[in-house]
Formats: structure tokens, sequence, C-alpha cells
């Protein structure tokens, strides 16, 4: 077992010394691990003794089979034994085992024994090894690879099933900041996979990044490589990738991926960080990575631009322009990781698990993980998860709907870790303490990298914005770890303190803004919008000794921060907002103004008007509908602007079982794809768009795919789109929307 120093190191960072481990593999079913290191911008490769290991009840367990070693740990907690094993096979089958003689999986809650699936996770936890110790995110190898595809004629989206659908352009970011393009021009894409191979590889990247790789770019590369028979060694010892079927949540948003480990090396998908970035935020038009560059500004000048569905026909007329497309992928690619994977990075640092992990596993697995090694490293005994009830959340509130002027925000600075810390609130399993001292060291760090942002300027200001952001999500999560089913150290009780407190703090916040003068607009759990007195809006003295008196009434320990100002504010419902800022930019928060299911079309008609009910130019309404409707019934525009795009998840033939069995609904999707002459594969992506007369039509048997559709006989349903633009224009318009300051009660 680990040493058992106190210091702050142990704690937050693990009590291992080792500088500069890059990644950390199990080379074989042995009791060893290999550890890849930085010496001198070399890196080299360790192996150490690694045996493998199960915590478990000695009262419920007895004693486990074929463990070399088993070790007694003190505290009294359920879990107070440690069973060591040879190799890692004798471990997983002691699970087994266990698993059968307990009737309880290893993942159950209330399972008798802690099996830790991932050995990577293992070891670091039990050493109190972490990666990149006494290293900064630019001493990181970094590669970032994006390919392009031709797709067969008659389809929409490229299938790396479909022989004709070749990688034409591979395009590969590499550690010193170029670019290579692995070009179909003087390549056959064999040559452009064997290439590839050879890059990374002569480079040794420490991680791959791409935006959407794990379900495009390498599913792709996979594919084809196999149909070419080339060999994807890229692991550093020789080996292929590793693939397989996994899942991540990132708050309410679900993925299903297939994920890709490589030896020696990690892979971030900056997808992934960019809907960890928008949960925080709520502030990002679409997830796509042009749209994501243009948000944070790192979008290169000169950008070449393609639409997916010309991908081929501009390759077959002017291959060079795809070229520059793909370089220009490569660019905004590695600018978005440079703002989001830095976080990840720090959390490497002190986290128990591999970078790729660290990029991807949930908030309160990885306060579990620490509480866990914390305790392993003082030979202390670990509980099992407390049982779990329904307990009420944080304070939300709307107080005014419609358009307000000049418009202040106030953040209670990590509301929650505050109660947490000011209150001395923590797990009562927590009996070392350690749950408290992390959150204070982390809150700090958070403040800091937020106080940085507030300095810096351009590009400098979005990578602290994204810092302060992932952190701000880390820490509060110790509250949501507290109402963690699978979380050692849960309580369920002090989390229910936690929000009944927070409630009470920010219903007297609202009612001291109230008393100040200020008339507050609406609350969402640790914000505040509100107006100030008109006399206090006018004068920056007036209105930095108004802050100073509402800050007096808080209590200590807790501090608020006045980190907006805003032109305007339209109040559409509660969680549902636009906020216009002095220099003109609007920022949109909320699903009710932000539905990314719409047409492009109504996507647009919906930006622009609250643009102009923001701009106080709400007469001129009706005439930006009139001008929509005139489009549409004159056919001005082409049909990709009523065109969706949706995803086959299931295969045509699995959709068609299920409608026979009565198991789903019909979807406009499946049913194309039935009646298509083409083989549709499960994967395939169809862009579609309603056709007939009627404005009340069934879509699912009223589409057409889009290449389909001919200019010359045009046969949108005109009706169906002109009575969804109504109904759109209808939530927004005066009637139906109280007026400026009216009261929602």
């Amino acid at each position: 077992m680990a040493g058992t120093a106190k210091t702050y190191d142990s704690l937050i960072y693990g009590a291992g010394k080792t500088d500069g481990i890059v990644a950390v593999e199990v080379p074989s079913d042995n009791c060893e691990i290999s550890l890849f290191l930085r010496r001198d911008d070399h890196t080299r490769m360790e192996t150490r003794v690694f045996h493998p290991y199960i915590l478990f009840s000695s009262v419920r367990v007895g004693q486990i089979d074929g463990a070399i070693e088993v070790v007694e740990l003190k505290g009294g907690a359920e879990l107070d034994r440690v069973a060591f094993f040879s190799s890692w096979k004798d471990c997983d089958s002691a699970r087994r085992k266990l698993a059968k003689d307990t009737g309880v999986s290893a993942g159950a809650p209330g399972a008798p024994y802690l099996f830790l699936r991932d050995p990577v996770q293992q070891y670091l936890t039990l050493s109190g090894e972490t990666l990149f110790k006494g290293m900064g995110f630019v001493d990181l190898r970094r590669m970032q690879v994006d390919i392009e595809c031709i797709t067969a004629p008659g389809y929409e989206f490229c299938n790396a099933e479909r022989e004709e659908d070749q990688i034409v352009a591979i395009g590969v970011g590499l550690p010193d900041g170029s670019e290579e393009i692995l070009s179909g021009i003087d390549l056959s894409e064999k040559q452009i996979l064997e290439r590839l191979v050879e890059l990374i590889c002569e480079h040794d990247p420490d991680v791959i990044e791409g935006h959407n790789i794990f379900n495009f770019d390498l599913p792709y590369i996979a594919a084809r490589a196999k149909r070419h028979k080339v060999q994807l060694k890229v692991g550093r010892d020789g080996s292929v990738p590793v693939r397989r079927p996994s899942r991540l949540s990132v708050a309410e948003r679900n993925f299903s991926y297939e994920r890709f480990e490589i030896y020696g090396r990690h892979v971030v998908d900056t997808l992934f960080l960019v809907h960890a970035y928008d949960v925080s935020h709520r502030a990002l038009n679409g997830f796509g990575l042009k749209a994501v560059a243009v948000h944070f500004g790192i979008a290169p000048k000169d950008r070449t631009y393609i639409k997916g569905s010309e991908i081929s026909d501009t390759y077959a007329s002017d291959p060079a322009k795809v070229i520059k497309y793909v370089g220009d992928d490569i660019k905004e690619t590695r600018g978005v990781a440079d703002l989001l994977s830095v976080s990840a990075f720090f959390q490497a640092q002190m986290l128990p698990f591999s970078y790729q992990n660290a990029a991807v596993r949930g908030n309160a697995t990885k306060i579990d993980a620490l509480m866990v090694r914390a305790y392993l490293h003082k030979e202390e005994s670990i509980p099992l998860p407390g049982p779990s009830r329904k307990f009420a959340g944080g304070y939300t509130d709307m107080f005014v709907e419609g358009v307000v002027e000049d418009v202040r925000h106030c953040d209670v600075r990590s509301l929650y870790p505050s109660l947490m810390l000011t209150k001395a609130i923590a797990p009562e399993p927590d009996r070392l303490g350690v749950f408290l001292q992390m959150l204070s060291v982390l809150k700090d760090f958070r403040l800091k990298a937020k106080s940085n942002m507030q300095s810096a300027k351009g590009v400098q200001k979005s990578y602290y914005d994204a810092l302060q952001s992932t952190f701000k999500v880390l820490i509060n999560s110790f509250y949501g770890y507290l109402g963690f089913s699978q979380g050692r150290f849960c309580d369920f009780d002090a989390a229910d303190t936690v929000t009944s407190t927070g409630r009470d703090l920010l219903k007297a916040m609202i009612a001291d803004l109230r008393d100040l003068g200020a008339e507050p607009v609406e609350i969402d759990t640790d914000g505040v919008y509100f107006v100030p007195p008109a006399a206090v809006a006018k004068s920056r003295s007036k209105e930095a000794a108004f802050q100073k008196k509402f800050q007096s009434t808080l209590p200590e320990g807790i501090e608020v921060e006045f980190d907006g100002e805003y032109k305007a504010m339209f109040s559409y419902k509660m969680k549902n907002y636009a906020l216009l800022d002095h220099q003109g930019e609007i920022v949109i928060k909320g699903g009710a103004l932000k539905s990314r299911g719409l047409e492009p079309f109504l996507r647009e008609f919906l930006e622009k008007t609250i643009r102009l009910i923001l701009d106080r130019r709400e007469d001129a309404l009706p005439a930006l509908r009139d001008s929509f409707v005139k489009a549409i019934n004159e056919g001005k525009w082409g049909i990709e602007r009523f065109a969706k795009t949706d995803t086959l998840q299931d295969s045509v033939s699995a959709y068609a079982r299920k409608i026979e069995k009565g198991k789903r609904n019909r979807s406009a999707v499946y049913e194309l794809a039935l009646q298509g002459s083409r083989d549709y594969r499960q994967g395939d992506q169809i862009s579609f768009y309603v056709i007939g007369e009627k404005k009340s039509v069934s879509v699912y048997d009223n589409c057409k795919v889009v290449s389909e559709w001919d200019e010359a006989a045009r046969d949108e349903n005109r009706a169906y789109y002109v009575s969804k633009l109504e109904a759109l224009f209808k939530k927004f318009s005066n009637q139906d929307r109280p007026q400026q300051g009216e009261l929602a009660f």
C-alpha cells in the first residue's frame, strides 16, 4: 500500500512523484505495468510491478480464491480488505466468481466488493501516480486528424462500407503546429492510409485529436484500411487500435460512440469537449466544427467553406479547393482543442485516469475516484453507497416576462461549494474529512482561472473561460456527488441540506435587491438578472456603492460577482432568454429559443425575430414574417433551407421488424430508405423535405430525399412550411407575449 504522508499533493494530485508520465498501459496478462515517460523531449518506456486487486467485505464475502495477498484496511467501513492477484486474468476470474457467489454484479451499488474495470485506473489509484506531472499543456505532443470522402452518386452522405465512397484526403496536424495533407490527387486511397500510419509512428504523438473522430473519422479509416488490407499499427508497441461500443453522458445529453484505444496514446474528441462546454454556457448555435470555430473566433479569415453535399462534385471539378478545406478543418480542430482540452489535461494531472478517460468520464465519477484514492492511500476502508432518495433541487424563478432594458447579472461565486464550505456540509461517511479539503482547493483554482479570464482578451479570454467553466462544473459536482447513487461516499441528506440552504439564501438575495430598489428579472440556481435603480444605472460610483451594499447583506463566505451588463434582455420563459450586449452581440439561452430541430429557414426566422424584439422593433415582425412567406410561396429558396437530416440508428430491416410488431412509430428517414432503390445501411444519413399541398400532413408518408428535388418542378409543401412559420411567428408576436415589465404570476 502507499505511504501515509499527509500533504496537499497527495490529496489532490496523488502521492506519486514520477514526472512526465504521458501514458500508462498493461502490456500483457502479467504483473507488470508500462509507463511511457517524457524525458528531454523524448519518450521512453519503463516497466513496473503491478498486482491487480479487488476490494471486498470480509463479513459478507469471507475470502477470495486465487489471491496472492490480502491486506486489511482500517476504519471499520464495509469494504475492509484488498485482495491482490498475480495477473489481470486471475483478478477478472475472481470478479466473475464473486458476481456468481453473491448474485450481485460488480457495477451494482450494493455489491460487497469493488472492482475497477480499468487496469490503468487501478494502478494510478493505488500508486498515487498521475499523468503529466511536471509538464505544461505545451509539452503534450498533439496530432489532429480529419478526413474527407467522396460519396457515390445518388447518396447524400458517405458510408465506408460502399466501395465507391473513398477517402480522398486526410488532414494531419503535426505536433509542431504544421499540417500535412494526404491527397487523393497524388496518392491512392491505400497509399493515403499507409502514409497516415507512417506519420503517426514518425511523429509519435501522445494524443490524437479530431472533431467527431470517434463516430466518423476513425471508424471510416478502420473500414477503408480493412478493405485495402492496411495494418493500422499506430500503437506505441506496434499494435492496431482496439475498438468497442461505449456511451457518454454530458448532463441531459447521451451519446453512443465507437471507442478507439491506441496503445500508449490517447484519443480526444473535441465534439465531446464542445458539448461539455455548452452544458454550462448554453450559448452555441451548433456543435459542428465550423459553427464552433466561429463562436470562439478561431476560424481562419480566408477559411474555405464547402457544403457536405457538395464535397464530391467539388473534388471532381476543383480538388485543390477540397485540399485547402481539409487544411482549414485541421487548423480549427487544433484551435478548439487548444481552448477546451487543456482542462482535461489539468484534470489528468489530478485524477487516477488516463487523459482519454479524463475527457469523457462523468464529474461525479471523477470525484468518487479522488475519494477512493485518498482513502486507499491512508489504508482506510471504503463504505458502500448509502440509500438513495429524492430531494428538492435548486431555486429557479422568473419575475418579469418580455423585454427589459439596462439589465445586470450577478453570480454567486460557486454557490453550492461555498455553502458546503461555510456550513461544513459534508458526506457523513467521509471519516477523514477529505471531501471538503479537496473542494476548498479546487474552488480556489476555479476562482483564479475566472480572474485571469476577466483581464484576458481574444483567444486567451476564451481559453480561461473554457478552463474556469470546466472547473466550475467539476466543483459544483461535489454537490451532485452527494446525490450520486453509485458514489462510495454519497449522502442524500447532505444534498438536501445544501439545496434547501441555497434556496433560502437566494430568496433572501431577491428580497435584498428589492429593498435596494432593484427589479429582479430571473434567477437560475446561482445567478440573478436584475434591473438596477435608475440613479444607480447612470453613475459608476453609485453602482459600485450599490454592489458593495448588496454584498454586505450576504452571509460571511458568500461572495457575488457582478459579471454582466446588457442593453436589453428578452425574458421568454424560465431558463429561456436572450441578451443584447452593448456591442450589439446577442446571446441566446434555452431550448425554446434555440431549437436545433427546426428547419434552417425557421432557425433563421427565429434569430431575426429575437433581434427585432431586443431592438424594440416588434412592429417589424409582421413584415419579416411576410417576407419569409413570400419567399416560400414564390420558390425563392433552394431546398436546403427546408431540409432536415436524420441518421439511421438501426438497420432498415430492424426498423421494419419493429414496425411490424408495433414497437415503434414510423419515421420519415426509414420510410424513405425502405422505398428507395439504394442500399441504405445503418449509420447512413438522409436529408429529406416534405411534399404535398395541405398544411397538415403525416411527414413519414409525404416526404422525399433532397437529391430527388427538381428546381424546375418544385414540389416542396409550401402550405406545410408556411404553417410552421406562422406557428413560430405567433409564439413571439405581441398578441401572445406580455408587454415590457408585465409581471408573470
